[in-house]
């Protein structure tokens, strides 16, 4: 087993296979199952190109061959940063095939980042795309491997710059049928073993390695396809990224690939983008987030398009207002679905038939009912329903620990084995309520900005004495982040030259700072502690001001 990793106690680890939660199948058997049913099914449509469980499952195999040769080997982390679209699909399924583990980074993700991850993971290859936009992922890759001499590998999706591997070249390239299973016959990963590292919120600084075994993963991508209705004939739409745990397992592809359905990729979230494909491809599931949402059902784009095979639109990340919520089944004559939870393990979906009450305002209930759950106050005292509190679970698909992260697993564990979710939720029975988070975040979208890890970065400009991070209200991504700055005597800083230097420590574009407020002074607790609440209402109501005189700061 992986060094490094806490496991299930096996008592509870036999309980579970006992119940049949875990079905003792890897990830690639997963896929491979799916396609001996249905070959000839379509799997995948991306730009164009329709590609068969037939077509994924060979050409994942062949690929899983060319990594072999390359020297990947089981267990050898992989950080995996790609872009959505059949290079993803061919080489997640290529790695968990021969038992080698993707670290799922995403596209926004810079040096800061991704050095992170590739030191904490001990990652020996690294696979990119040659460059998008005006990005160019291959120098970033070249800088990162000079630093850390055990990224031995760089594959690049694209044109490879010098010393990297064409990872398209690696795809193309024929090898017969025999030769692949004489290959693969000795690579059989053991499916308690660690599939895939996903990445935490990071709620205290960068990212914490999140490792998810083949067993855990399989069940989270059936149970939550099970939840949302998932069969053969399920077309589900992915715009965001299908290395996010929501749009991998949640359920996600794998998902809809656990029970047969076909995964259509979005360019976008853009609404004729959108719609155009749901009418063409029949579509029947999206997940979304309410950035999406509430852009959808402010556009008058998504009339012109047939709908009607649409059943279900999901949301993820935050919160979506249960008048959103309204709106949305209203307009699009389908279901809203919630669907909250973590990267850790517990997720709690809206069931399909559920009452108004819960379809529109409740955020789900767990999809396992071997998902333990409870509310509890400071002192780790479970709460009565209807009381507020931290939620903790444990459950067969809910980790036992972070990776190598001792410390931060004595924090986000309690002492019989329970994860600390750090949301501040009530239950009503099996239902969860969500009303706000106790650790310093900001909900970005669904996308979690650490407050630590950017007031640390900021702290380090030569003319801020002092700093804290807020999040200020925002009627489409929910939240976004304002910098409250104290400057050095006799000194000043303006929103521009902030960004500036902040672009230049190469942070996730997300995480920027999206306002500034220079005071002289923040208000403090007795104890000095910085009162984040005031200002959190402080800038808010500066903000609904400004709306109402018509300003703009």
């Amino acid at each position: 087993m992986l060094e490094g990793c806490v496991f299930w106690p096996a008592e509870q680890a036999a309980r579970y296979r006992a119940r049949g939660w875990w079905q003792g199948i890897t990830i690639a058997q997963m896929l491979a199952r799916s396609a001996e049913r249905t070959p000839q099914k379509t799997a995948l449509v991306c730009a164009g190109q329709r590609l068969s469980y037939r077509d994924i499952v060979q050409t994942s195999d062949r690929l899983a061959c060319r990594f072999l040769e390359a020297g990947i080997a089981p267990l050898d982390r992989v950080v995996v940063q790609l872009p959505n679209g059949p290079e993803f699909v061919y080489t997640y399924f290529a790695l968990t095939r021969i038992g080698a583990i993707p670290v799922t980074a995403l596209r926004a993700h810079r040096h800061t980042e991704v050095r992170h991850f590739v030191r904490a993971s001990g990652a020996t290859a690294y696979v990119i795309p040659d460059r998008i936009g005006a990005f160019d992922y291959r120098e970033m890759a070249g800088e990162i491997q000079s630093e850390l001499r055990g990224l031995r590998t760089v594959f690049v999706a694209g044109e490879p710059a010098a010393g990297q591997r064409d990872l398209r070249e690696m795809i193309a390239a024929q090898m017969p049928a025999e030769a692949v299973r004489a290959a693969l016959s000795t690579q059989r990963p053991d499916p308690s073993e660690v599939a895939t590292m996903l990445l935490s919120g990071g709620t205290t600084s960068l990212s914490k390695l999140i490792p998810r075994t083949h067993d855990d993963y399989v069940l989270n991508a059936r149970l939550c396809g099970r939840a949302a209705g998932f069969g053969e004939d399920t077309v589900f739409m992915a715009i965001l990224p299908l290395g996010h745990n929501y749009n991998l397992a949640s359920p996600g592809m794998l998902g809809t690939f656990y029970y047969g359905g076909t995964v259509v990729l979005a360019p976008s979230g853009d609404p004729a983008e959108v719609f155009s494909l749901v009418e063409r491809e029949k579509v029947t599931t999206i997940a979304a987030v309410v950035p999406l949402i509430s852009n959808w059902l402010n556009s008058p784009v998504p009339d012109a398009y047939d709908l009607s095979s649409l059943k279900v639109i999901q949301n993820g990340g935050a919160r979506l207002a249960p008048e959103l919520r309204s709106r949305l089944r209203a307009r699009f004559a389908c279901l809203p679905q919630e669907d909250y939870g973590t990267a850790e393990g517990l997720i709690n979906m809206v069931p399909l038939d559920a009452s108004d009450e819960y379809l529109l305002h409740s955020s789900g209930m767990p999809v396992c009912e071997d998902d333990e759950i409870k509310v509890v106050d400071d002192a780790g005292n479970e709460v009565p329903d209807g009381t507020q509190g931290e939620l903790v679970t444990r459950g067969p698909y809910t980790i036992c620990g972070y990776y190598r992260a001792p410390d931060k697993n004595a924090e986000a564990f309690t002492a019989d084995g329970f994860y600390r979710m750090g949301d501040i939720v009530r239950k009503e029975g099996r239902y969860v309520f969500t009303e706000g988070r106790k650790k310093d975040l900001i909900n970005r979208g669904g996308e979690k900005i650490s407050c630590e890890e950017v007031e640390n970065l900021i702290f380090a400009h030569p003319k801020v004495k002092a700093v804290t991070l807020v999040a200020m209200p925002d009627p489409v991504f929910g939240e976004k982040a304002c910098a409250f700055v104290i400057t050095k005597e006799g000194q000043s800083l303006d929103f521009a030259e902030l960004i500036a230097f902040l672009r230049q420590q190469n942070i996730a574009s997300f995480k920027l700072p999206e306002r500034l407020e220079l005071v002289s002074e923040f208000p403090v607790s007795p104890v000095g502690k910085i009162l984040k609440r005031q200002l959190r209402e402080a800038i808010a109501e500066k903000i609904e001001r400004e709306k109402t005189s018509g300003t703009v700061t």
